[in-house]
């Protein structure tokens, strides 16, 4: 019986896990957002399975964090998690204000730039990039920066526990 030793190599050990394969061939999680309104969100992948809530507002940004063909298993900003049906979804990047109060646009990404407009506590606006601790966004034709703390949509890890 021969005995074999398997040497791993400092950049085997270190090397970044295998792309998950997923049926649309995209990275899970990632972001979407919901292209129309009402859309059922159910407890299984598939029609027979039972509606736990309705969404009546579009242009919601979810984190699609298991997927089969048609249907994709999210997370909205209020923690829920459920599946919808895969064409519910647009790939375009939105973001919500999570805080209770409305937030300030900055003109750059700093704490001192001025004010350009300003997002309502619980609105939608559009997120055009994020880049060294600050996100631009675009709202009711107004753009500015905010920190990507202070909207949902922007974290790269899951955002919802339970998968």
């Amino acid at each position: 019986m021969a005995l074999s030793l398997l040497v791993f190599s400092p950049a085997t050990a270190i090397a970044a896990p295998p792309r998950q394969q997923t049926p649309s061939g995209e990275p899970i999680p990632r972001y979407a957002t919901l292209k129309a309104a009402p859309v059922n969100a159910r407890g299984g992948p598939g029609e027979d399975y039972r509606a736990l809530w309705r969404y009546t507002v579009k242009n919601v940004p979810v984190q699609i964090v298991e997927e089969t063909q048609d249907w994709r298993r999210v997370c909205d900003p209020e923690g829920g998690l459920a599946w919808v049906r895969a064409s519910a979804l647009d790939g375009r990047r939105t973001v919500m204000r999570i805080g209770a109060s409305d937030l300030k646009l900055r003109a750059r990404p700093a704490e001192d730039a001025r004010v350009v407009a300003v997002l309502a506590a619980r609105a939608v606006a559009d997120l055009v990039q994020c880049k060294i601790g600050w996100c631009k966004i675009t709202v009711d034709h107004a753009t500015g920066w905010v920190r990507p703390a202070e909207v949902w949509g922007t974290a790269e890890a899951a955002q919802c526990r339970g998968r």
